[in-house]
């Protein structure tokens, strides 16, 4: 089926939904992110409620976060935030009244989502999706520039938090539309693993992280995801609890095709691999690809992956065709393009392989 992976280049979410999410993928709609909202991007959607992280002037060109446990009443909030978090994981419909709920002004288009699932026509699930506690805690620092991950107590907080935000979307949207619901962890950040930056962090602490988000969302029953749109570690993330990769198979699939044996493994477990064939990085390959095109490469790629009992149909039912990241900083134009493409290559798969 077609799924889109989160942001959109429109300022309001009942047209997002309607006039491009709808027309792409009804079969699993999406809440829209609109990164144009400052309140929107990757690092502020979902700070709120998370102890010792600051913001400030966040609909400002000036915004800043960052994370400060030296302010006053730091403490008094962290017991209070641990109060909370232990409430809800005794009993997690808690969750919907609690201090983890991401609020209209952060997240407009959940509430809109919400508000027309009754509506839809014949959904087969809705998909939400969260900053990643790997991207959170390397993109903010302290005053002193050091990463939220070296902190051992903003970590802490910081993947709990982000735990609860997402096990609290999926029973908003699934007490609204009675459908599973599927939430995806957006980690552009694990792009940078390697690097100098990065070189202390051990790839067992990012998968403990990444299992601490995707428990706290299959205790209510969701589908749990992991999009990367670039580059990584992927040996961390078949290894790890999650459901669903999401990849960017247009730029990356080399890299990840060299993982032969652990993405046969993975597919052995039933998983689900979101195959991001269509481009969204490059204005000249969204411009010059077709719906054609687009199917033969990803018939290429998933050439690679056929073996005894495992033939293209059989890996087609085990994916889903999306754009290799958000839409979120393209023109409107070359965005419809994307989730036309992301429609019209499912549907021409399906017929193809009668799947």
């Amino acid at each position: 089926m077609p799924l889109l992976i989160g942001s959109l280049p429109i300022h309001d979410a009942n047209i997002a939904i309607k006039e491009w999410i709808l027309t792409a993928t009804p079969g699993i709609p999406i809440w829209p992110q609109l990164p144009a909202n400052p309140c929107e991007q990757m690092l502020h959607q979902f700070a709120e409620g998370l102890p010792g992280v600051v913001e400030e002037s966040i609909e400002t060109s000036d915004s800043r976060i960052f994370y400060d446990t030296e302010a006053p009443g730091f403490e008094e909030a962290q017991l209070a935030f641990y109060e909370d978090y232990l409430q809800v994981m005794e009993d997690p419909h808690l969750l919907l009244g609690s201090r983890f709920a991401v609020s209209r002004g952060r997240a407009q288009g959940i509430y809109t989502l919400a508000d027309m699932a009754a509506t839809l026509l014949d959904p087969v699930a809705l998909k939400g999706q969260i900053t990643g506690p790997f991207t959170m805690l390397t993109g903010i620092h302290d005053r002193e520039d050091r990463l939220g991950y070296y902190n051992g107590t903003i970590r802490d907080i910081v993947v709990k938090g982000l735990a609860m935000k997402a096990a609290w979307q999926a029973l908003f949207l699934a007490q609204n539309s009675n459908l599973p619901v599927l939430i995806f962890i957006d980690e552009p950040a694990l792009a940078g693993l390697g690097s100098s930056a990065f070189i202390s962090i051990a790839a067992g602490d990012i998968q403990a992280d990444i299992n601490e988000v995707a428990a706290a969302l299959h205790s209510v029953g969701a589908l749990a995801g992991v999009h990367v749109c670039a580059n990584t570690e992927w040996d961390i993330l078949l290894g790890s609890d999650i459901d669903i990769l999401s990849f960017d198979a247009y730029g990356y699939f080399d890299r990840l095709i060299l993982l032969h044996q652990q993405l046969h493994a993975y597919l052995d477990r039933g998983k689900i691999l979101a195959w991001g064939i269509v481009p969204t990085s490059d204005h000249e390959a969204i411009e010059s690809e077709s719906c054609a095109s687009l199917v033969a490469l990803w018939e290429e790629q998933a050439a690679q992956l056929v073996r005894p009992g495992r033939d293209l149909a059989a890996i087609l039912r085990q994916t889903l065709i999306t754009p290799s990241c958000g839409t979120g900083s393209l023109p409107p134009e070359l965005a419809r393009k994307v989730l036309d493409l992301t429609r019209d290559i499912s549907r021409e798969l399906k017929e193809k392989y009668q799947v």
